[in-house]
C-alpha cells in the first residue's frame, strides 16, 4: 500500500451500499441525539459514541455485522476500535455523512 493509500478516507457512500447487501447488519450512527434528528441514514440506529457501551444491550450477537458513521469520520473510528475491544468481530467504519450523497432522513 502507497503512504497515500493509508491516509484514504472510508466512503460512506459505499459503506452503505455494502450495508444494504449484508444480511442482518447495523447501521450504526455515533452522533449526538441531535445530529441524529437533523439528519441521519434511513434504518440506522442511534448510538452516541459517549454511549458506545449502550450498544451491547441492543446487539446480542457479537458476530453481527456493524457499519459505523458519524459526521466526519472521526468519532466512528473511536466507536469502531470501542467496539472491537467489546468483542464485535465484524465491524466496519464508513466514514462521515458529511460526504454522503444519498437521502437522509429527519426526526
Amino acid at each position: 500500500m502507497s503512504i497515500f493509500g493509508f491516509f484514504k478516507q472510508a466512503d460512506i457512500n459505499a459503506g452503505v451500499q455494502e450495508f444494504l447487501k449484508t444480511e442482518k447488519a447495523v447501521l450504526l450512527d455515533v452522533r449526538t441525539k441531535e445530529e441524529y434528528e437533523s439528519g441521519h441514514i434511513e434504518n440506522s440506529e442511534n448510538i452516541p459514541l459517549q454511549q458506545i457501551e449502550k450498544v451491547l444491550a441492543k446487539i446480542t450477537d457479537k458476530d453481527t455485522p456493524l457499519f459505523v458513521y458519524c459526521q466526519s469520520g472521526a468519532r466512528s473510528s473511536s466507536a469502531t476500535s470501542a467496539l472491537k475491544q467489546m468483542g464485535f468481530s465484524h465491524v466496519t467504519n464508513i466514514g462521515g455523512i458529511s460526504s454522503y450523497r444519498g437521502k437522509v432522513v429527519k426526526g
